[in-house]
């Protein structure tokens, strides 16, 4: 793999290092810092504080080096400081900081709709708005879609995760600790069941079959401005659709004139060794949510879709005062130049080639293990009760801990809390991918 360190990063090495208990004492005198007027609900997955990183090493302020798995939930995918990204950035920052798009707009703007509507499944004519994050995609993709259709009723998939804020925590499935205590909430918003194939066990056309019926019978087709739904869901635990469902579901939306919108907020901007995991299943959605990995860890998002869709709302209807900066725009520029010119789609398929087959073998070897999937770097482990289905949410609790002790960065997720997901950078090496397994063998031995 082509060597990306920068001159500014060298002194990060590419390695595991551990130099002090987890946490250190400069991270321990943070968090004194923190509780004194940070809100407690803002909660940390790991008890370090972050000092620096690149490619895919974390260093906390104590100096230890941590193999980061987790790539800041997806947003790192093509690694922490990507050369080519801080340069853009940096160049900007000197040009034009901010200057409000309604208002003034600029170049750059343009271009990330340019390569949106390239990159995004379908050949058909898409525009693009820009906004600040994943959640305000989803709010802004239902509210076009409301405006295209002239109907009301959204739909989502149980297990889906879409965002934080009022609407989209009514479109997400896990009461906690996304929205217990936070209603009421948005209207019109319907769960579906979805496909779900290591629980459910059905096909794809099974499980699309019952989808539909819950549609056409508990909301009608007439009252329905769009279904919303993660070709792989992320919060939900790396949940891959049975072959079938996502395109039997989006011929059924076609036929009925609903909207079909990709969240690939977390799946998106080569994850899964496509710009697109839509791509993978053989959709065209009408309407695509983009954030996370677009801009190398600025805040951006967008909505993309058909362009007789998007231009739908009335004139001054969309925007926001961030939404779309220029320098996050730079710097999602350079995030589609690099992964054209380090050929980052087939990094994916490395470490999908390396990391599956590993867990495969712990799975065997721990038979808590009951499911192994996902698609290019982005790949979960479903953890169980001996001998059962039933979720196992202390197991990944501990083997999560043992893995932050000894210097590697996991995140769990799942409706159940017993997922462990790996989505790191496509710049991590084969040597470290290795390395982090073996960490992850003992953390299971540990238990």
């Amino acid at each position: 793999m082509t060597d990306t360190i920068s001159t500014v990063s060298l002194a990060i090495a590419q390695e595991r290092k551990i130099v002090t208990a987890i946490p250190g004492p400069n991270s321990i005198a943070l968090q004194k810092r923190r509780e004194a007027v940070v809100a407690s609900g803002v909660a940390s997955a790991l008890p370090v504080f972050a000092e620096r990183a690149h490619g895919a090493i974390l260093v906390d302020v104590d100096g230890n080096q941590f193999i980061d798995l987790g790539a800041g939930i997806g947003v790192m995918t093509i690694g922490h400081t990507d050369a080519a990204v801080v340069a853009a950035a940096s160049q900007q920052l000197r040009e034009l900081t901010h200057a409000m798009f309604t208002i003034t707009p600029y170049e750059s703007y343009v271009r990330v709709a340019e390569l949106l509507a390239e990159h995004t499944p379908g050949d058909f004519a898409k525009k693009s708005v820009l906004l600040n994050s994943g959640a305000e995609a989803v709010e802004n993709g239902v509210k076009i879609a409301r405006s295209y259709t002239g109907r009301a009723g959204v739909a989502v998939l149980d297990h889906a995760y879409h965002g934080r804020t009022n609407l989209t925590m009514a479109m997400t499935f896990k009461a906690m600790p996304y929205k217990t205590s936070f209603g009421p909430f948005a209207p019109s918003v319907f769960h579906a069941p979805g496909s779900y194939p290591f629980r459910d066990g059905l096909s794809g056309a099974d499980a699309a079959a019952r989808t539909i019926t819950y549609l056409e019978k508990s909301i009608g087709a007439s009252d329905l401005a769009c279904v919303v739904a993660e070709p792989i869901q992320g919060e939900g635990g790396f949940v891959v659709p049975a072959d079938g469902y996502l395109a039997a579901l989006q011929e059924w939306c076609t036929a009925n004139e609903v909207v079909f919108i990709a969240d690939e907020i977390q799946s998106g901007m080569a994850r899964t060794g496509r710009y697109y995991a839509s791509e993978h299943f053989g959709v065209e959605p009408d309407m695509v949510l983009t954030a996370k990995g677009i801009a190398g860890g600025l805040p951006i998002a967008a909505v993309t879709g058909r362009a007789e869709i998007m231009d739908a709302p009335h004139k001054g209807g969309l925007g926001g005062t961030f939404a779309g900066n220029p320098v996050a725009a730079a710097a999602a520029i350079a995030v589609f130049a690099e992964i054209e010119s380090r050929g980052l789609l087939a990094e994916a398929a490395r470490i999908e080639s390396i990391l599956k087959p590993a867990m495969h073998a712990l799975a065997l070897k721990y038979p808590i293990i009951g499911d192994v999937r996902g698609i290019g770097a982005m790949i979960a482990i479903e953890v169980v009760q001996h001998g059962s289905l039933d979720p196992n949410p202390a197991a990944v609790a501990a083997v999560t801990a043992f893995a932050a002790q000894h210097g590697v960065i996991l995140l769990s997720a799942g409706t159940y809390g017993n997922v462990i997901r790996f989505l790191p950078s496509l710049a991590i090496s084969d040597d470290l991918l290795r390395e982090a397994v073996g960490v992850i063998d003992e953390a299971f031995a540990s238990l």
